[in-house]
Formats: structure tokens, sequence, C-alpha cells
């Protein structure tokens, strides 16, 4: 636990380092004083720039992170794909191999972790993707219903959907970040008639509001776009495996028992997550079973 709330520290300081040394290349570069932004008159482009620069610099510093993230804080088991050490490691690469290529993509990284039932894929990449499958998953499903399981953690690589939801995530970001320092600065101006060379109380506590209460919006904006994700995920393991069957059969189990959501990096791209809230990522079991079945009529 000490291990992965380290990370995460490092993780985050390791953003905000590279964040704040990117926004003072762009000054440098383009004669930019970010101080200037919500002064006696709003720099639109400015504030422009900054809202696109801060609001997608967290989401894709842990998209080409999201495979060292996990490895580290999953205490993931990597499979050598040439040279599997055991009859399940091989069984597990000669199926994530024949999914990949009748997926049309590059062979991913393949692990194992110590977990409840679940299972994930992760990687900036189509090309550069790994997926693993914990020993909760391997012990409760039969290998049918395994590689259903894996077939929709391939059909995300295949669907590039870990790309999409940073850029999702990053567009929300940066809506966030605008909206909220654009109407900090009206209500500081216009409204309690700052007339000082410096943003007031006003600015400030206005922008701080405005990004909890739009941060929740757009939450609420990228979790919808997960749902709509694991849906076709669903119905891509379907197209793989020729019918939706196992996958049924895999969600069926899954819904037996109760999930564990997934941590940082890996959350969202697993095979279940939080349900039952505007929030959760993962449709529920239900409703993906109601849609699988109606893959078959």
């Amino acid at each position: 636990m000490l291990k992965r709330i380290g990370l995460f520290i490092l993780t985050n300081l390791a953003i905000v380092v590279m964040l704040n040394l990117v926004l003072t290349v762009i000054g440098v570069l383009f004669g930019i004083n970010w101080g200037d932004m919500a002064g006696q008159s709003i720099n639109l482009s400015t504030l422009s720039v900054f809202a696109l620069v801060v609001g997608f610099a967290g989401s894709i510093m842990s998209l080409l992170t999201s495979k060292m993230i996990v490895k580290a804080t999953m205490g993931l088991q990597m499979i050598d794909t040439e040279h599997p050490a055991t009859n399940l490691e091989a069984w597990l690469v000669s199926t994530v191999r024949g999914l990949a290529e009748k997926a049309n993509v590059p062979m991913p990284e393949v692990g194992i972790y110590e977990g409840a039932p679940n299972a994930f894929a992760t990687g900036p990449t189509k090309g550069d993707s790994l997926v693993a499958v914990s020993t909760g998953l391997l012990q409760l499903m039969n290998k049918k219903e395994v590689e259903a399981v894996l077939g929709h953690e391939m059909s995300h690589v295949a669907n590039g959907d870990m790309v999409t939801m940073t850029l999702v995530q990053g567009v929300m970001n940066t809506f966030v970040i605008f909206l909220s320092r654009l109407v900090g600065w009206v209500v500081d101006r216009q409204v309690l008639r700052n007339e000082s060379d410096a943003p007031g109380a006003g600015y400030y506590i206005t922008s701080m509001i405005l990004n909890i209460v739009l941060g929740l919006l757009a939450g609420m904006v990228v979790a919808a776009f997960s749902r709509w994700r694991e849906y076709h995920a669903d119905a891509g393991s379907a197209m793989l495996l020729g019918s939706p069957d196992a996958m049924i059969a895999a969600l069926q189990r899954l819904g037996s028992i109760t999930s564990e959501e997934l941590p940082g990096a890996a959350r969202g791209f697993g095979i279940t997550g939080g349900v039952g809230s505007l929030f959760a990522s993962h449709p529920s079991i239900e409703d993906r079973i109601a849609a699988l079945r109606n893959l078959q009529a």
C-alpha cells in the first residue's frame, strides 16, 4: 500500500513538473506572460492556450505512463510470450495471439496479477499495449469464458479506446479550465468591480468552485462515454469469438460476485468496474447481457 501511495505521489509530482516546464517553454517561445491572463482585460488567446495545455497534460502523461504504472502498482507477473513457463501461460499467450490476429493488431504484452476476478487492457497505442488477467478470473471461469473476456480487452485495444478516452478526458478538462476562469474573471471584474491590476478574490473563489462543479459534470460525460465503450467491447468479443454466448456466460459469472474497481491507470478498461451511478465506468451486468442477446436476435 505504501509503495502504491508513493508511486502515485511521484507520478503526480512528475506531471506537475512537466506541466510547469511545458508552460515555461511556451511562454518563452511565444512571449506569453501567464500572470497577465486575468488582469483588467482577460486575454482569451492566452487563456485558451493555458486551458489546452493544462487540460491535456495530465491525461497524456497518464496515457504514456499507463503500462509502467500498472506494472509497478499491481504486481504484474509478465509472461515471456516467446517462452511461456507453464501450460497456463502458454494457453494465455496462444489465446491472446489468436485474438490479436483476428483483431488485426500487434501482439500485446500479457500478464497475470493476484486479485479479485477482473482483467484489463492498457497502453499508449495499439502497437504498445498490455493485457492482464487476475488469478481470481482464471479460477472463476472456464477457458471459453476467459477467452471471451480476453476478446473484450483486445477489442479495447483494437478500437483504440485508451487513446480515445485520453482525448475525451483532455477535451473535458480544457473546457472546465477555460470556462471556470472566464466566468471567474466576469464575476471578479463585472460583478464585484475589481479594478486592480491583479485578479481578486472573486476570480479565485469562483474559478475554484466552478472547477469542482464543472469537473463533476465533465466526469459524468467521460463516464457515459466509458459505458458506451463497454458495449462496443462486448460486441467486439462476440465478433472475435463468432458468438456472444461465451461473453454472456462470463458476464453472468461476474454478476454473481462482488467486483472490485481497478486502480488508476487501468480503471475504465477492465471487464468490470463501478456501476450504479452517473459516474460509473461500466454499465450494469444486466444491461450488457441484454445488449449481447440483442445481437443474437
